[in-house]
């Protein structure tokens, strides 16, 4: 059963199967964003994606990055990304025409950003997320 069903630009409909949301600053005691700050953590949530799913490929929607500040601090000028990090795993048709319908799914794990806590839906999903290249980076599996 899915949590909910996007429709990509492609027009393929993916259905959204774990999704783990977790404000993107949450925790953060000292410093202030900046650009190794955000890079920390997409690396970090990019490891803990590859290692929650290793069977499914991982694949990072390069986020929007703000500069609401002219000065810069010690680290570089204030970098800020999207407030709510946002981790899914989606599954959909074969990727491969060759393969049963009735045998294979398609499935990828995706990394987004974005600006509230809500669950992407329809075609009322991030544009982002919504132009994922699915038929490239998707990958078939038996079921």
């Amino acid at each position: 059963m899915s949590l909910t069903r996007v429709v990509l630009s492609s027009g393929r409909s993916i259905d959204l199967a774990e999704l783990r949301l977790a404000s993107t600053y949450g925790g953060m005691l000292e410093g202030y964003p900046c650009r190794p700050v955000n890079d920390m953590k997409i690396k970090a949530l990019l490891h803990t994606a590859e290692r929650a799913f290793p069977t499914t490929p991982v694949h990072l929607v390069p986020p929007p990055r703000e500069y609401p500040d002219q000065y810069a601090g010690a680290f570089g000028p204030v970098e800020v990304l999207p407030a709510v990090s946002c981790v899914g795993t989606f599954h959909s048709r074969a990727v491969d025409r060759a393969h049963d319908p009735v045998l294979y799914r398609s499935r990828l794990t995706v990394i987004w950003f974005q600006p509230t806590p809500r669950v992407p839906s329809g075609c009322d999903a991030e544009a982002a997320l919504r132009d994922v290249p699915w038929e490239r980076l998707a990958e078939d599996h038996e079921l």
